[in-house]
């Protein structure tokens, strides 16, 4: 490990001397370059994340100085892989600035995707809300280049996170509008029941029995095979067992799917939130009477 971390600080003091030293048309700067990715790679089989990342963004500055914008790029990408082992917040300010150059060369396949990777760092890291406000973006780019299926996944993840932290409406929007959408798909419409009952599920939160009823009529007319299925049976169950403040039942409901179509941590998270208020409801009555 001693030897990589010599050599490559050789390797980044000769990349010094180029850059210090006369070059002709740039030349100097692509001599660096290749001086410094070396000192990168060295860094890395020692392991120094750290250092590693930080040569790879003097790779960068040097690709930039010779106007090779897509080489940049890619070289914050790697300093991204590097600083993702030691320091989330850095590896997405890399990812970022080889978006920006992405979309500046009109490369915005390649924005997409790290728009998404940024997004995964912070949901690894438990960061909610930075990685909703990236998936958006990531699915906003996706749809622009008609990549539907990529779109759709960064979608549901904000519906899913935008959901847990109780915003409904718009993960009700976003399920449903990928419902809509995939019905036309003869790969994406053997989803839409699953998008349709999520949708569902977000209504009871709402704790809504007039909004629950008035989406599964909204559902069947949507796509009328949903009327059959057992998860239109399921929302339909539920509602009824919330409409008569039945927690036995609501339970038994809730048991009957599960054993049939086992429930996400999602889902269970979703339906414990139903569950919940019912009690709540129940105590409030209990103590009225």
């Amino acid at each position: 490990m001693g030897d990589h971390l010599v050599r490559a600080e050789e390797f980044e003091k000769k990349a010094e001397k180029k850059l210090n030293g006369w070059g002709i048309f740039g030349s100097k700067h692509e001599d660096a370059a290749d001086l410094l990715e070396k000192a990168a790679n060295s860094y890395k089989l020692a392991k120094s994340w750290d250092l590693a990342g930080k040569a790879y963004i003097k790779v960068a500055d040097c690709h930039l100085k010779s106007d090779s914008k897509h080489d940049a790029a890619n070289a914050y990408a790697e300093a991204a892989k590097c600083y993702k082992k030691v320091d989330t917040n850095e590896a997405a300010s890399c990812l970022e600035r080889a978006v920006n150059i992405f979309c500046e060369i009109g490369r915005l396949n390649m924005a997409a995707r790290y728009y998404k990777e940024i997004a995964e760092y912070y949901e690894a890291d438990q960061k909610i809300d930075q990685a909703i406000d990236y998936f958006e973006k990531a699915a906003e780019f996706f749809q622009n280049e008609e990549v539907t299926t990529s779109a759709n996944q960064c979608n549901l993840k904000v519906a899913q996170y935008a959901s847990q932290l109780e915003q409904y409406e718009k993960a009700i929007k976003i399920y449903e509008d990928i419902a809509r959408h995939s019905l036309g798909n003869n790969l994406l419409k053997y989803g839409v029941k699953g998008h349709l009952l999520n949708a569902g599920m977000c209504h009871l939160c709402k704790a809504d029995v007039v909004s629950i009823t008035n989406a599964l009529e909204k559902y069947q007319d949507l796509d009328p095979t949903f009327t059959g299925t057992r998860e239109c049976k399921f929302l339909s169950d539920l509602a009824s067992a919330i409409d008569e403040e039945d927690i036995a039942k609501f339970t038994d409901v809730v048991k009957e799917f599960d054993s049939m179509t086992p429930l996400d941590s999602w889902k269970t998270t979703m339906l414990l939130r139903v569950k919940e208020k019912l009690k709540a409801k129940e105590l409030e009555e209990d103590d009225l009477t």
